[in-house]
């Protein structure tokens, strides 16, 4: 697949894979296959597995990888499946890169450790061009947010001419750095906002293909009525969906106890996709919590 394919899978609502777990702590994976199936139903042409939704703090490597060989499996060629390493070492990520290679993965997410401002731009651009010796990277911003805008371009640009295997880049800084970081590599890669339909519309003007989608995994109409309106540049409508919608959702569920991801494995349960579970020490939303979830999702129009 090459660069102008993966930036066509990844135009589009991207369906972010959360992991579901059974009561018992257990991965769920008869419903991690139906998650996989609705997203794709659904008109997700990527199946993107992150560090962070996909719950690898919680996760042993070899779930890790298990996983990802079920999301390849069920995605049956039907989407582009982009793998993700956890914070590992250089020799664990390129280890982990040629699996995914050998399973069948389209891209890598790659997120390099930085603990205590241990790495400089030219350790994690070696780091990115080590794995991209076997199969094509998605750099991810995260690891920018403790070092600030300054340090994140810096390294985009040495990125930019040493690594040609880099493809995309998934944004979770937003606001000005999105704008910059666009303006900067769009020409070269694909560009996909993290989180919410606002931060694609801000960086957008700017160069941004795709987006992490919450509402493509549950509530489809949505997340697609969103992007037609992008691409009919009806920005007024995409605006107005983001005013109805995503502000009210996002408002909410990030006030439930144990945080916006418990309430999205809550609203899984509703709509009959996986289970309320995470595995502890996170918290699931009880019975009476789920409750008020579905009389807010009732109340917003969202079920």
């Amino acid at each position: 697949m090459n660069k102008a394919e993966i930036r066509q899978y990844l135009s589009c609502p991207v369906a972010s894979i959360r992991t579901p777990f059974n009561q018992d702590g257990t991965i769920d994976y008869k419903s991690l296959r139906t998650y996989v199936d609705f997203s794709v139903n659904a008109g997700s042409r990527t199946m993107l597995i992150t560090q962070g939704d996909s719950l690898f703090s919680v996760l042993s490597d070899d779930e890790i990888a298990e996983i990802t060989k079920v999301v390849i499996e069920q995605s049956a060629g039907r989407a582009m499946v982009c793998a993700a390493t956890n914070i590992w070492n250089t020799s664990k990520t390129v280890e982990f890169a040629k699996y995914s290679r050998e399973l069948g993965a389209d891209v890598l997410m790659v997120l390099p450790p930085d603990w205590g401002h241990s790495s400089t731009p030219a350790t994690i651009v070696d780091h990115y061009a080590a794995a991209a010796e076997f199969i094509p990277v998605m750099v991810v911003t995260n690891i920018f947010i403790q070092r600030g805008t300054n340090f994140g371009l810096t390294t985009l640009k040495l990125a930019l001419e040493k690594v040609d295997g880099i493809v995309a880049i998934k944004d979770d800084m937003c606001n000005n750095f999105a704008r910059e970081m666009a303006l900067l590599v769009h020409d070269k890669w694909a560009v996909i906002a993290g989180g919410q339909k606002q931060h694609h519309l801000n960086t957008h003007p700017y160069g941004c293909d795709g987006y992490l989608s919450t509402f493509i995994t549950f509530k489809p109409q949505i997340a697609n009525a969103y992007w037609a309106a992008i691409q009919s540049n009806d920005i007024i409508k995409a605006k107005n969906i983001i005013r109805d919608y995503d502000f009210p959702y996002f408002n909410f569920i990030s006030g439930l106890q144990g945080g916006f991801d418990a309430g999205m494995h809550g609203v899984y349960e509703i709509f009959g996709i996986a289970k309320r579970w995470r595995r502890k020490p996170y918290y699931s939303l009880n019975d009476r919590e789920i409750g008020q979830l579905k009389e807010f999702l009732h109340a917003a129009k969202i079920l």
